[in-house]
């Protein structure tokens, strides 16, 4: 790693943490030259993951626009970015024990909307208006007509 004061690549581990979400780990360094200190962060890559769009089409896996893609249905939701990071792990750890490196969009969405349904129920039909393409507002009326009072969180139930 090289030092943001000096550039120097000489520099050593003086601490190492595992992120709460136990996919990061956190390592405090010293250079040897200059003596700063500085953080870096290190995240498993999941390079090797393929997706195959509806189309058939295959383009390799992008973290960045599944996390966006979730970040627009929680705007303005009591879900913070920690919270969506977990979840998107979550979502990446069943499909890659499902698939081996190519994964359908399909599973993704899925998974997603599984997950947003526990997690908030506004999201959830949010990201599914756009995963199922939904075209008019009756299509809206019926998703939101499947959720049952079950699937609210636990803080939605208190504040009835």
């Amino acid at each position: 790693m090289r030092c943001p004061k000096c550039t120097s690549i000489a520099d050593k581990v003086i601490d190492s943490r595992i992120a709460r979400d136990g996919n990061n780990t956190r390592r405090r360094r010293e250079c040897l030259e200059c003596g700063n200190r500085y953080t870096t962060s290190e995240t498993l890559v999941r390079d090797s993951m393929v997706v195959v769009k509806r189309d058939g089409r295959q383009e390799p896996f992008d973290r960045d626009k599944l996390f966006r893609a979730v970040r627009a249905a929680c705007h303005k939701r009591p879900i913070d970015n920690e919270q969506m990071t977990m979840l998107i792990e979550d979502v990446l750890d069943a499909v890659e024990a499902l698939y081996d490196n190519q994964v359908p969009t399909s599973a993704i969405g899925e998974h997603v909307m599984q997950r947003l349904r526990k997690t908030d129920q506004v999201a959830y039909v949010r990201f599914a208006s756009v995963y199922k393409e939904f075209r008019d507002v009756s299509e809206f009326v019926d998703e939101i007509s499947n959720l049952s009072p079950h699937d609210q969180p636990a803080t939605v139930k208190a504040k009835k």
